[in-house]
């Protein structure tokens, strides 16, 4: 392993943390407060700030949930996932992956294309018609985290499925934050 190689790739590409494995409550808490601490070192505006840890918390928890789904397909490869969190010129880019059921894909394709075509108007009564109607996933979602996260950033969901074999996919998502009024 070419551990020059992985930090050059970093230092590059300006990733502030970058995480693979398994993902427990514990460890969110724990990436919750060294981004926080990064963003205080950093001293990022408050505003930004705020807006960062919210989208990081969505995230996050999308992560944790999703793996939830999978675990019977057993292996420690599917449990596993990789989050990595950057910062180029004034945006944020926060990237997260994991391995799906390719059963799944369909369901959360629509999910997240569907949301992807809504302005910030229809985002918003999307958002209240899901939270009202009681519309949500065996994990308790409904995919009100992708609406948040659409909504906290005023940015499309940038994502792509990864065929792994007949059973599973890796699924990304990556994330852009930046200042902007949304």
């Amino acid at each position: 392993m070419d551990v020059f190689d992985i930090y050059d790739k970093m230092e590059r590409n300006n990733i502030l943390l970058s995480f693979k494995g398994e993902i427990t409550s514990d460890l969110l808490t724990s990436i919750l407060q060294i981004m926080e601490n990064k963003m205080d070192n950093m001293q990022e505006e408050p505003k930004m700030k705020k807006k960062v840890y919210n989208v990081l918390v969505e995230c996050l928890q999308n992560l944790y949930h999703h793996l939830d789904e999978i675990t019977e397909v057993d292996s420690e490869k599917i449990r596993s996932a990789i989050f990595t969190i950057g910062k180029i010129d004034n945006k944020y880019s926060i990237i997260t992956g994991n391995y799906i059921l390719n059963e799944n894909i369909n369901g959360l394709r629509a999910r997240l294309d569907e949301v992807n075509s809504l302005s910030k108007e229809e985002l918003k009564e999307y958002y209240k018609r899901v939270l009202n109607n009681g519309e949500m996933s065996l994990k308790g979602g409904g995919g009100l985290g992708m609406i948040d996260i659409a909504r906290k950033t005023g940015e499309k969901l940038e994502y792509n499925f990864l065929e792994i074999d007949n059973k599973v996919s890796f699924f990304t998502l990556n994330i852009k934050v930046s200042n902007q009024q949304n």
